[in-house]
């Protein structure tokens, strides 16, 4: 048999396509042929598997070989494909029979030695296999507490190609996933730490129950980075869908923890204030890695000391804040990667930065003007809450009765949401920050005229831009729902505006 065919996964972005490796032995001068648009990576894996198949004591076909991957329209990307490859070649040249191997897909990257190395995005591999109708799949040791995430799939290990072939040859059997329980999670900061500023409590509260973007601005020591190092700690464990998604994107970037389980907290991310826009939103050399709001997905992405950003860097986030999304295009085609994370951004009030706050500020108007002018306004368009903190004083910081854990204000914040998403259970969402526009100015959820009197006012001046407007309701709804309240009243609009306008309540 000079023909011979093994199952594998591609991946573009997030999205895994089931590949089919063929392999073609014909007479001609030795050597090796790739196609199927492969990468660097995959136009040495020719060298590779060589080195692979012989030092596990196999015989390498002195025959003309043709490799291709179908389909062949589909860009490949990186050394997941070497353990087909392999095992096709084996098969094809009459090594091995290749029937145990029907139906399922194979994964893994192949040292010179023939040791079987884990590769990134096993999981949205494994994933894809499954939804194409795959039921067994062959991956490295090191990956199969992560493929094993996936339901309905039977998953196996291999650590070295020698191990692969016996198993195809004499039914050894192969590795199979731990069943031991991951170890628990760290505890991480909490709410109870936090001295004082209540304004800022309270809107960390309101946008953790309503997914709300928020901007924290204030003088240096006033708590900013603590309230916002906290967001995650309120906000509540992932669902199954969400854990898949955050996943999914931390195994493609090469972050999963130890062990492969599903990250069940939302993530948190803080790039430094050089980070680059590929950093950013993502980028890179071939496919496209994910950045920090990708990684931030479900989740927070802190930008401390926003104003030093770039200005490039800054305004990059606004599509994938507007969109939940990002769409990474280049010449070997296109990635996309969720990106539907909090953003909070937390700022100075001026490059001078005195801790006594504005009163004692030595920046002239100017200055002051240009500094938090680095953020744009559309960028802050985009922000339900700008709250500015006031200077910490000495009696809050000294303050000796407890202050709320974030296990407390967890419950307030879980109760919140699930008023919202039995609310806007028709409409197929679940946060109130997630709610189109239109849909809140039509019946039956459009607030009466007694309510938003200062709301249209506000519009009409133009202090308040239309994506202001939806945004002020939005947060009324979240503060009613955290009160208990079926809808929103003018209190709770008076309180939304204030919030949204970094003014005193």
């Amino acid at each position: 048999m000079s023909y011979a065919r093994v199952l594998c996964v591609g991946l573009v972005g997030v999205t895994g396509q089931l590949v089919e490796v063929e392999v073609d032995l014909a007479a001609g001068l030795p050597g090796v042929v790739i196609s199927g648009l492969p990468d660097t990576a995959l136009h040495e894996a020719r060298d590779r598997v060589r080195a692979a198949v012989v030092n596990s004591g196999q015989r390498w076909p002195n025959r003309r070989i043709t490799l291709n991957l179908l389909p062949a329209t589909l860009p490949k990307f990186g050394s997941a494909f070497d353990l087909a490859i392999a095992v096709a070649l084996l098969g094809g040249s009459g090594e091995l029979p290749l029937l145990p191997l029907d139906g399922v897909a194979v994964l893994g990257e192949l040292g010179l030695d023939g040791t079987v190395r884990p590769v990134r995005g096993v999981l949205p591999m494994v994933a894809a296999a499954a939804k194409a109708g795959v039921q067994r799949v062959i991956v490295p040791a090191g990956n199969t507490a992560e493929a094993a995430v996936v339901p309905g799939l039977l998953v196996r290990g291999v650590d070295t190609l020698h191990r692969l072939v016996a198993f195809v040859r004499d039914g050894t059997p192969l590795i199979e996933p731990p069943v031991d329980a991951p170890p628990p999670s760290a505890p991480g900061p909490d709410l109870a730490e936090v001295a004082g500023q209540g304004l800022g409590r309270r809107a960390l509260e309101v946008a953790a129950a309503g997914g709300h973007h928020l901007a924290l601005i204030g003088p240096p020591g006033a708590g900013k980075t603590m309230l916002a190092e906290r967001l995650p700690s309120i906000l509540p464990e992932l669902d199954d869908e969400a854990a898949l998604e955050v996943t999914a994107v931390h195994s493609i970037a090469g972050l999963l923890p130890a062990g492969g389980q599903l990250i069940r907290r939302p993530p948190f991310q803080a790039p430094h204030h050089t980070a680059t826009v590929p950093s950013i939103v993502g980028g890179g050399s071939g496919l496209a890695r994910p950045g920090a709001i990708s990684l931030a997905h479900r989740g927070v992405l802190l930008m401390d000391e926003a104003p030093e950003f770039s200005k490039a860097a800054l305004e990059a986030l606004r599509q994938p804040l507007e969109h939940g999304r990002v769409l990474l295009a280049r010449s070997r085609g296109s990635a996309e990667y969720p990106a539907r994370a909090q953003l909070v951004i937390a700022a100075n009030p001026c490059p001078c930065a005195n801790p006594a706050g504005d009163d004692r500020c030595e920046c002239p108007p100017l200055a002051r003007r240009r500094y938090l002018g680095r953020l744009s306004g559309p960028l802050l368009d985009r922000i339900d809450l700008q709250v500015r903190l006031p200077p910490m004083r000495a009696a809050e910081l000294m303050e000796t009765t407890s202050h709320e854990s974030s296990a407390v204000v967890a419950r307030r914040v879980a109760a919140a949401r699930a008023a919202a998403a039995e609310r806007w259970a028709p409409l197929g969402r679940r946060l109130n920050a997630q709610i189109p526009g239109p849909d809140l100015r039509r019946a039956p959820w459009r607030l009466p005229g007694r309510v938003t009197v200062e709301l249209r006012s506000r519009l009409d001046s133009g202090s308040l831009s239309a994506r202001g407007f939806d945004r002020v309701v939005r947060l009324a709804w979240t503060i009613a729902d955290m009160d208990g309240r079926a809808r929103p009243d003018a209190g709770d609009v008076g309180e939304a505006i204030a919030l949204r306008t970094g003014e005193r309540i």
